[in-house]
């Protein structure tokens, strides 16, 4: 049975930071010291948010009831990987299981494709920033050829409902996208009659 208490406690500590005010580089900072002491152990995901499916997955474990920040994970499967994208909000990707490759990418003039630059490898219980105009615009894909990969990001906003862009490998075109989520439900960190 997973240890609920863990995602609880990373919760409620996110809760107080976004209550307090603090600046988005101190939100971010503080976030990352809790982002990497949850990850730093494996007893607390619901088996329900690491499902491997046909493309890779984005589960809802917790959004702010006022959507200052949201903490999915995401499942990766052997070979998948995402579009090039953008966030257009800060996220932190701390790593849970396996490894993940980000590379990140600049846009060109238009009609010309993004161009890859530094390729970034998480390993088990490493946590990486995104900012908007800081690494912002990457391609992430399961860095395992043999075996999935989760990652748990934690995110400035809903993420699965914040409008962003895709953009065409050939082109840099840019295409507008809400990611939403894989499932209908979330974990529920409040019943604590389990323990």
């Amino acid at each position: 049975m997973a240890r609920i208490d863990r995602l609880r406690d990373f919760v409620q500590a996110m809760t107080r930071l976004a209550d307090a005010g603090v600046g988005e580089a101190a939100f971010q900072a503080a976030g990352a010291a809790l982002l990497r002491d949850l990850v730093a152990v494996d007893d607390w995901l619901p088996d329900a948010c690491a499902v491997v499916g046909p493309r890779y997955r984005q589960y809802l474990l917790h959004c702010d009831p006022a959507e200052r920040f949201s903490l999915v994970s995401f499942v990766w499967g052997p070979g998948q990987r995402t579009p090039i994208h953008d966030h257009l909000v800060w996220g932190l990707v701390g790593q849970l299981r396996g490894e993940e490759c980000a590379t990140e990418y600049r846009l060109g003039p238009p009609g010309t494709p993004p161009q890859p630059g530094r390729c970034d490898r998480l390993r088990r219980g490493e946590v990486a920033m995104v900012t908007p105009g800081s690494h912002d615009i990457h391609l992430v894909e399961n860095a395992l050829a043999d075996a999935p990969s989760i990652s748990i990001h934690c995110y400035g906003g809903n993420i699965g409902a914040v409008r962003r862009h895709a953009f065409d490998p050939v082109t840099g075109e840019a295409q507008e996208f809400v990611s939403g989520y894989s499932a209908d439900t979330v974990p529920n960190l409040w019943d604590r009659s389990a323990g």
